[in-house]
């Protein structure tokens, strides 16, 4: 299966159907599952989370390197976020025009003013890359970005593995349902809260979700919660409404909200603008910044997985900045980068734009957003170039080399979907969990590995966009 699924098993026609029957029903059974778009917040209607029928094949060598780096991405990341001047040089130009990391930096600049009220950092991030096929036919790895802010699918994605052995096999595939590994991010992502948890000291306080108001992908969040109740460790799960309504800091500066003293604000929520609709809610998110909670991520982290600050990164001499003598270490990260240009005003932003204008299908246009589906492809390019290339407005956005992945034949799981075989692009991703307290690094670990396939008429957008589906990678 190092080329995909085998012919003999695509021509079958009524293997396929009774295959998917399966994986459907043992979805099910092992609680790979999200609450349905009509109904996101009944927990009585749910259907299985989308996926591939197969594992898709992935070369071992490309799989180990991205979870080698991922602990060197964590230190960067922790880096940057002690860095100020770095943060406001780096994203000097995006706050100009862009509204919303505007905010955000000036909550950042408040807490640097005031003096961080907690020592201990709690990261958990995930590093996304697509495998570049080069003109011999191998596969390099390059990053597509870091999300350090509410990383997603570490629950769901470890309720996969069996899944994918159990169709393998009944494929006739038992030496390949034997490759697929174990993968439990869940637990690595819930190890992490729990020390920053212990840290702060208080067996009555609890850690806070942060979360939306309607969150059809609740059973993934839950798999974390469930593992921190194993190690008696409370959890709650609130909203941006209740710390506006019962929020508040005592005279140590700890956070109360609905009478709960809170040692961990854990944000899964907050990182796009329609996540703050009114003053109340940017009011409640500098409340939590300035809080003795630990926040994972705080405020400097959440810039710190910026767009712009990944394209800065990129710049010659950059990284040894916060390597100055780990040139290894450099050469890692560095190999996982492809091509990211400035679209600040000036001789070298001019250029970016006359280069994208002139081969518009070779480049991605990112703006400052998360969550997938933002990114622009294509002809959209040259439209949106056209209308802000004088402007200031062209510096909300970075350009990036698109990556070329070789697509491989699948069947994409959905509910109400029709059982046909795609052309499949995949993303693979690495969890990293790190505490830190004061100067000392107490954790710093990969945790997992995440594979997510979307069919290749799809140029943007995650499992929770609704494109991709979950995935399992088959190592050769």
């Amino acid at each position: 299966m190092a080329q995909g699924i085998p012919d003999e098993v695509i021509m079958n026609t009524s293997l396929i159907k009774e295959l998917a029957d399966v994986a459907k029903d043992m979805a099910l059974q092992q609680g790979i599952l999200m609450r349905i778009q009509e109904t996101p917040n009944s927990s009585e209607l749910v259907t299985y989370a989308p996926f591939t029928l197969f594992p898709t094949p992935v070369p071992k060598a490309v799989f180990l390197q991205a979870l080698a780096v991922q602990t060197h991405y964590n230190t960067l990341v922790d880096k940057i976020s002690q860095d100020p001047d770095f943060l406001e040089e780096a994203l000097a130009s995006t706050i100009a025009v862009d509204d919303f990391t505007a905010r955000l930096f000036r909550i950042h600049q408040q807490i640097l003013t005031e003096g961080r009220s907690q020592s201990i950092v709690l990261g958990v991030n995930r590093s996304d890359y697509m495998l570049d096929q080069t003109d011999n036919g191998s596969s390099s790895l390059k990053q597509i970005e870091i999300n350090t802010f509410a990383a997603s699918f570490g629950g769901l994605t470890s309720r996969t593995p069996d899944v994918h052995r159990q169709i393998l096999k009944m494929a006739g595939r038992l030496e390949e349902s034997q490759r697929i590994l174990d993968n439990n991010p869940a637990a690595g992502l819930a190890r992490a809260v729990a020390k920053a948890w212990e840290l702060y000291g208080s067996e009555r306080a609890i850690v806070m979700f942060l979360v939306e108001e309607s969150q059809r992908n609740i059973f993934d969040q839950r798999c974390i919660e469930y593992e921190l109740w194993k190690r008696n460790i409370p959890t709650k799960r609130k909203r941006f409404d209740d710390v506006c309504e019962t929020g508040s800091l005592d005279q140590d500066k700890r956070l109360f909200v609905d009478g709960q003293e809170v040692a961990v604000v854990y944000f899964r929520n907050g990182y796009m603008p329609q996540n703050y609709p009114s003053e109340k809610t940017w009011e409640a998110r500098l409340m939590m910044e300035r809080s003795l909670a630990v926040k994972c991520p705080d405020i400097s982290t959440h810039l710190a997985g910026t767009k712009k600050v990944q394209q800065v990164l990129a710049k010659p001499g950059v990284l040894e900045k916060f390597f100055p003598d780990k040139p290894q270490v450099v050469e890692q990260i560095r190999a996982t980068f492809t091509g990211l240009y400035t679209l600040d005003i000036g001789p070298e932003g001019d250029k970016t734009v006359a280069m994208a204008l002139a081969a518009p299908d070779q480049f991605v246009l990112k703006p400052q957003r998360e969550g997938g589906g933002n990114n622009i492809y294509g002809s959209e390019i040259c439209q949106v170039l056209q209308g802000v290339k004088e402007s200031t407005e062209r510096t909300a956005y970075i350009l990036m080399d698109k990556i070329h992945p070789a697509p491989v034949q699948n069947y994409l799981l959905r509910r109400d979907a029709p059982l046909q075989i795609s052309n499949c692009l995949s993303e693979l991703g690495a969890f990293g969990v790190y505490v830190r307290q004061g100067k000392d690094t107490v954790m710093n670990d990969c945790v997992g590995h995440l594979l997510r396939t979307k069919s290749s008429e799809h140029s943007d957008g995650g499992v929770a966009a609704g494109v991709a589906v979950l995935d399992n990678p088959l190592l050769f």
